[in-house]
Parts: structure tokens; sequence; C-alpha cells
């Protein structure tokens, strides 16, 4: 993926955010709703890409279609509420500790289907230029947070999760492209026992990562530290070890998950 490539995924990204932050803001001063003809002019964005990114957000659940326009949807709402619930509260002070210990970004994020939704990040990653929020929507094949929620797939369980994903354009240069370099790849992990993904979305950027499991074993979502080679690469063991002992006490928070 090229340099242009990977800031027009993050272009994308950061236009999808802005749009259920204008839906939702717009809805809670109770204001009218608006169609993708309206949003696109309120946002100065091409119509077509305002109705290509509300289809997404609409299958998410961040965003929904009534009959006078779109307003947030139930995704959206549950993502709000979580935030101050329970593990994920308790999830903000260790991604700040790991930022402490590590001096790298650190996140929190979980799985819906073939994508990875953000929970929760550390204060220092909203760096100048960043489109990382809670609610950024990655895939979940080339991103570290994405292979540890996958860490407990049998090759099966793969092959069907990832049967329709089209791998062409998407990732960064380390990004696999087959379900089959995938599978290789969570062996090696296993065998580490934490993801490494070295530029595998964003360009020149590294980021390790382990499940978070519930108290019945179960991968529920997946913590992470990022940034430059230079600065994870060195530290690589150091910071595998703080983020399993992150998720193993968070694990002690999060209630069996049906």
């Amino acid at each position: 993926m090229s340099t242009d490539s990977a800031a027009a995924e993050a272009s994308s990204l950061a236009q999808g955010l802005r749009l259920v932050r204008f839906v939702a803001d717009r809805e809670k001063r109770g204001r009218e709703l608006l169609g993708v003809s309206q949003l696109a002019a309120e946002l100065r964005m091409e119509q077509s890409r305002v109705s290509r990114l509300t289809q997404e957000l609409c299958e998410l659940g961040l965003l929904e279609r009534g009959e006078r326009g779109f307003r947030a949807g139930p995704g959206f709402f549950g993502l709000a509420a979580s935030l101050n619930v329970g593990w994920i509260r308790e999830a903000g002070a260790e991604l700040e500790a790991l930022v402490a210990s590590l001096g790298l970004r650190a996140r929190l994020s979980i799985r819906e289907g073939f994508r990875v939704i953000l929970l929760r990040n550390s204060t220092n990653d909203a760096v100048p230029g960043s489109f990382a929020a809670p609610g950024m929507v990655t895939p979940v094949w080339c991103t570290g947070a994405g292979r540890a929620l996958l860490w407990d797939f049998d090759r099966a369980a793969l092959d069907g999760l990832l049967a329709d994903v089209n791998f062409i354009g998407i990732g960064g240069p380390g990004a696999a492209h087959s379900t089959d370099a995938i599978w290789q790849l969570l062996v090696r992990d296993r065998g580490a026992g934490f993801v490494g993904a070295h530029e595998e979305f964003e360009h020149g950027v590294t980021e390790l990562a382990v499940p978070v499991r519930d108290g019945g074993g179960s991968v529920v979502a997946a913590l992470s530290v990022l940034g430059s080679r230079d600065r994870v690469t060195p530290k690589a063991a150091l910071a595998a070890d703080a983020l399993r002992r992150s998720a193993d006490r968070l694990a002690a928070f999060v209630p069996v998950h049906d």
C-alpha cells in the first residue's frame, strides 16, 4: 500500500467519524435529520463519498436511516455507553499505565465481523493529523489488534470469516493478502505469545497486541501499543509482558459473554 493509499484510507476513516459526530450532534440539538445530499453539502464532501460512508456506517450500526434522514444508530449509543461501564472504564487507567511505562500509544479494540472497532485510546494517541478516536474502524486481518482478536480461531473459522473479503488495496506494505498468509502470521504470533505487526495497516507504524479474555476464557477485546519500528522493536519483549499483565488485570473485570 503506497503512502497515498494509506492517506486515503485514513481520510475515509476520519470522514466516517466526522459524519457520525455531525449526525449525532444535530440529533442531540433537536435539529432536523438530513439525507445524503444534504449531509454532503453541509460537510462539503462528494455526494458519492457520503453515500458510501453512510451505507458502511449503517451496516456497523453507528448510523441508521430514518424516513427523513440519518440518525445515530444503536451501535453508536452502545459504544458511547460502554465507555463508562465496568472493565472498559478500567481500561482507561491500563492504557495510560502502558503509555507511562513504554512511551508508546495504546488502544483497546473489539471485533465486529471482519472489522475492528476502537473502544478507547490513550491520551497521547491524539497526535496532529491522527484519525484515531473511539469508533474508528479498521480491518481485522492487517492490524495487530485484529489478529489478537482472532487469536482462538482455527483455520476453518478463519476461512469462514474472511471468505468474502477483498484483500487487494487494503493495508500497508507489510499486510497479508490471503487467508493462507494470515493463518501463517497467526501461527507465528501464537508461538511468540503476542502479535507483532509492522506496517500492516499504517505506513511506518509497528503494533504489538494481545487478546483480552472474559471470565469464561473467551477473547472479547485486544490491547495494543503502537509506534515507529525503532521505538517499538527494542522493547518488544518488555511491551508484550506489560500488555499481557494489563490484559490479565482487565480480565478480572470482564463478565462472561454469551
